[in-house]
Formats: structure tokens, C-alpha cells, sequence
């Protein structure tokens, strides 16, 4: 977890906010993001989720998620994803074939039912996982249990 926790801060210690005249420095310690967690936990929608937008920066974003349930598969022509998982436990599957796939809302962005094939990689706190442009990924969780993360945003061109 303190790998993840130190690639988060070295992200966000580089971070500029577009349009400011300086850089500005944004950190999110690990007591602010249990707090975060935990009014997430109250708040997981019919998706079996929760999210919040911890800081927009025009280019890129970071959002902390919350999940205790399968989500659908997803997959962003233009945007990468990287994934510090910050508590809890899961599986990522990426790769294969998106079963149901149809438009996200954003061009570029999709959404599916199912995966079929791909690779599959249990998840858990201090992991970090880079999900390049093109590359269809689900996150599953077992039954019971919840997984979240940090998730940043960025254009892959």
C-alpha cells in the first residue's frame, strides 16, 4: 500500500491545475481517504458503486471509486486508466472480447455485459495497475467484499 500511496503523491505533487498561474500541489493522505471511503460505502448506487471526483485537471483526473459488486466492462479508445488500489480486494479481467458492447455517452467510450476470454489478476491493497487505451476491463468482487481505489485519468495521445 505505501507504493501506491508514494506513486499517488508523486502524481500529485507534479500535477499542474490548467489556467493557474503556478502549479498547484494537491495530496489526499491515507486518514482523508479512509473518511472518503467510508461516505462512499453509504452511497453505492444500483451499479454497485460510488465515486467521487478528487481533482479534474483538464487533461487528466483522479477519482476515488468504491465498489462492493461485479461492474460492467468498459473500454476508452483514447484514455488510459491507472489503477492504486486502496483497500479491500478483487479481480481485475482485461483482454477478450466485450460481450453487449454499445456507446458509453463520450465518444470513444464503451461499455459491455460481459467479457468473454481475457486475463484475469486478483487485486488488493497497494496495487497499481496501468489499463493502456484500446483494452476492454471489469472489475469483479466477491461476494461480501468491496474494493477501492484511486483512479487517474489521462489522454493516451
Amino acid at each position: 500500500m505505501k507504493a501506491a500511496l508514494g506513486l499517488a503523491a508523486l502524481f500529485l505533487l507534479v500535477s499542474p491545475v490548467l489556467g493557474a498561474d503556478k502549479p498547484a500541489v494537491a495530496i489526499w493522505t491515507p486518514a482523508e481517504l479512509k473518511e472518503r471511503e467510508a461516505k462512499l460505502s453509504k452511497t453505492v448506487g444500483p451499479d454497485h458503486s460510488s465515486r467521487e471526483t478528487l481533482a479534474d485537471y483538464g487533461h487528466h483526473r483522479f477519482r476515488y471509486l468504491y465498489r462492493d459488486a461485479d461492474g460492467n466492462p468498459e473500454q476508452h479508445d483514447h484514455i488510459v486508466d491507472i489503477v492504486m488500489v486502496q483497500s479491500g480486494e478483487g479481480t481485475l479481467v482485461y483482454g477478450g472480447t466485450m460481450v453487449g458492447k454499445r456507446g458509453g455517452g463520450s465518444a470513444g467510450e464503451w461499455l459491455g455485459t460481459s467479457l468473454e476470454g481475457g486475463e484475469r489478476r486478483p487485486l488488493a491493497a497497494g496495487d497499481v495497475v496501468h489499463i493502456p487505451a484500446t483494452i476492454p476491463h471489469s472489475f469483479l468482487v466477491p461476494k461480501g467484499k468491496h474494493i477501492t481505489y484511486v483512479l487517474v485519468k489521462f489522454p493516451s495521445e
